[in-house]
């Protein structure tokens, strides 16, 4: 199991160092940050715009390959530069990824787990009209791209909001101006406005646990190793449930790897319509100012994230199956 882990690190790690390489070369060729400085009223002389470039290591006129080498050394003392305004990026990127974890874990836990039940019921129950009715929702949600559903959310929160005469739901922002901070007033009042976008990433990655879980739970439910524990008495639903269950969610792991992915893509829609000032609007509103040392910082850390799913679920993955930890399987 160590070794099993051990190569699983080794192999993230380098996947680590070619994303951020290529998200910060395609962001230093795709992007102009001179744009920005010319675009000023009144214009600053060329001579100032290449000074203020080049402190910043954004000089287009410098050889890609020396910039990329001042940023890489930057990174590996773990400064990721400065943004066009010259502020520092680690401090806002550490600052804006604590805003998109308090949206995107609780909103990937709730759906992943609530898939994971619903798929793994909808197969027990298969052919019912229980199976339908998911099937037919989870089709539903799947067709529903992230900012419809925020934006259908909205709409909803807003007509119950009319009808009761009050702020039952507020989704701008984190939290109400004017609230004490700290308290239990100032919690309950964060949590009435991470409710809508939890809500969102939520039932964004809900359909696709349940289509992922219900097709690997229908392969398990004949299993040779449930018909043997039914034949040795244990009841219907304790064989399923001790058995199936646990073999089907292996397969469900490195499906959650995958779905991180995803997860990123939905929390930059999700956090812009919402207007939560995390990573995701950050990206956005730099890659609209060419900032390229905010964009590679933000690609990096969100590789870093997806990566680190997959070092999880491979964890996951070796708790689960036996022959991981015996090394069997590799």
């Amino acid at each position: 199991m160590a070794g099993f882990l051990l190569r699983r690190v080794v192999n993230h790690g380098v996947l680590v160092v070619l994303a951020a390489s290529l998200a910060y070369l395609l962001a230093a060729t795709a992007l102009d940050p001179r744009a920005a400085f010319e675009g000023r009223a009144p214009r600053p002389p060329e001579a100032v715009v290449d000074a203020r470039l080049t402190a910043l290591n954004l000089n287009d006129r410098t050889p890609l390959a020396e910039r990329y080498r001042t940023w890489a050394r930057g990174v590996l003392h773990g400064d990721f530069g400065r943004t066009q305004e010259g502020e520092r990026v680690n401090a806002e990127l550490w600052r804006r990824l604590g805003v998109s974890l308090r949206l995107l874990i609780p909103g990937a836990l709730s759906g992943g787990v609530l898939g994971v039940l619903l798929g793994a019921y909808a197969a027990v129950m298969r052919g019912r009209s229980a199976d339908r009715l998911i099937t037919f929702g989870s089709y539903l949600l799947l067709a529903a791209p992230v900012f419809v559903l925020a934006v259908l959310l909205q709409t909803i929160a807003s007509t119950i909001n009319d009808a009761a005469g009050a702020q039952v739901f507020v989704w701008v922002g984190e939290s109400t101006p004017g609230t004490p901070d700290g308290g239990l007033a100032a919690f309950a009042d964060r949590v009435r406005h991470l409710l809508l976008p939890t809500a969102t990433i939520a039932l964004a990655q809900l359909p696709l646990y349940v289509r992922y879980q219900r097709g690997v739970m229908l392969d398990v439910l004949h299993a040779d190793h449930v018909r043997t524990a039914r034949a040795k008495g244990l009841r219907r639903r304790r064989a399923l449930l001790r058995h199936g269950l646990r073999a089907a969610l292996v397969p469900m792991t490195t499906f959650s790897a995958y779905a991180a992915g995803l997860l990123v893509l939905g929390g930059v829609f999700t956090e812009k319509i919402f207007g939560r000032h995390g990573m995701g609007e950050w990206l956005v509103d730099s890659i609209a100012r060419g900032d390229v040392n905010a964009v590679a910082a933000i690609v990096c850390v969100a590789a870093c994230a997806v990566l680190l799913a997959g070092l999880v679920a491979d964890l996951l993955n070796g708790v689960l199956d036996p022959r991981v930890r015996s090394g069997a399987v590799r």
